[in-house]
């Protein structure tokens, strides 16, 4: 198991790439650019596997008053993510109530973003199977059953112990901050 992450942490990982049609070494320089400037970024993101209101948000807060800061555990991986490049106006937590978009933040092709601070680049690994899912119909399988095929992200959390399998390359690392992840809207 890796030395950075003790049993109990909640993790949220992600395999991430070329998102519209933008390096992946772009979106990092944008991303740390908007956490100087803005205090905090939005990483655009999609699909249900960790949607906002029901997976996210609730394991992000019970993380919180047990152990602390939810870390985003990137995997940098290649990828071909075509969409096109228009930035979410507005970002909701509750899919209600609409705020704007910070001008600072520039978030492009998604339906949801995960709010991040304290971006930076690693060099370390996980081993998927000392992890456990976290929330939601799949609790408790192992994290390298679950992340296979086009699942790419999940709520997880360290357990430790047992035979770690094969690990996977983590080359970004960033602390999840309230209201953890919203909703996004043109």
């Amino acid at each position: 198991m890796t030395e950075f992450l003790n049993p109990g942490e909640g993790v949220l990982f992600m395999k991430v790439g070329t998102h519209a049609d933008e390096d992946l070494s772009d979106i990092i320089e944008r991303k740390k650019r908007e956490i100087d400037d803005a205090g905090f970024a939005m990483w655009g993101y999609g699909g249900n596997t960790c949607h906002p209101r029901t997976m996210v948000q609730p394991f992000a807060r019970a993380h919180r008053e047990t152990t602390g800061p939810i870390r985003l555990c990137m995997q940098p991986m290649d990828s071909r993510h075509f969409a096109e490049q228009i930035r979410a106006e507005e970002y909701s937590a509750d899919g209600a109530s609409w705020l704007p978009i910070p001008e600072e933040i520039n978030v492009l092709g998604s339906r949801y973003a995960l709010c991040i601070r304290d971006l930076h680049e690693v060099d370390e690994s996980l081993a998927l199977a000392t992890t456990r899912v976290a929330i939601g119909n799949s609790k408790g399988k192992h994290g390298d059953e679950y992340i296979r095929g086009r699942v790419d992200k999940a709520c997880l959390e360290v357990v430790g112990g047992g035979d770690p399998g094969e690990e996977v390359g983590i080359g970004l690392v960033a602390e999840i901050v309230e209201p953890y992840a919203v909703f996004l809207r043109n």
